[in-house]
């Protein structure tokens, strides 16, 4: 069912147009490569995350469809001996389960790091964009298990010096 559209898409409008789907952490499993470009520093990456419904969804009877999601997360981003709290608010198209327990998604947003420079790599400044590819799976009951794909950078915005980062993560989810 098409949800009202009242509510400018994918933000919600009020509380009641956001609802908790899952909690989970993440860590980095690898990631030396930069959108086909290589780092100069190597990254390690762990962060916690929260994944709310949004208003705009379309799902059949079977309960298969896609809906919109908004992700947040907040972490550490380790590089050339240097830690960097990370802060992320992605919006997300999620193609799947309308439960959530079987997920494909996607989305564009933004992350903020409390540093920018990482031994020799500068991420320009602490504004990054991110994107993010993700596919989840139950595990078992309400825990789920999933691989993300994230990718910060400044979008050459200060300059061709400028390096971003790609993480490439194992997530484990609790949903409600």
């Amino acid at each position: 069912m098409l949800a009202a559209a009242h509510c400018l898409f994918p933000w919600p409008c009020g509380a009641e147009d956001l609802r908790l789907l899952n909690v989970g952490v993440r860590a980095q499993v690898s990631g030396a490569t930069v959108l086909g470009d290589v780092a100069p520093e190597e990254f390690q990456a762990y962060d916690a995350s929260a994944t709310f419904k949004l208003r705009w969804e379309r799902y059949n009877e079977e309960g298969w469809g896609v809906g919109t999601r908004l992700m947040a997360s907040a972490g550490a981003l380790r590089g050339a001996g240097e830690t960097a709290l990370t802060v992320s608010l992605i919006p997300v198209l999620a193609f799947g389960t309308e439960d959530g327990r079987f997920t494909l998604d996607l989305g564009a947003g933004a992350a903020l790091l409390s540093r920018h420079q990482f031994g020799t790599q500068d991420f320009g400044r602490p504004f990054q964009f991110a994107l993010t590819f993700g596919v989840s799976a139950p595990l078992y009951d309400r825990v789920g298990v999933g691989y993300r794909f994230m990718h910060y950078s400044d979008a050459g915005l200060h300059g061709p010096h400028t390096t971003g980062a790609d993480l490439h993560m194992i997530e484990l989810t609790y949903r409600f």
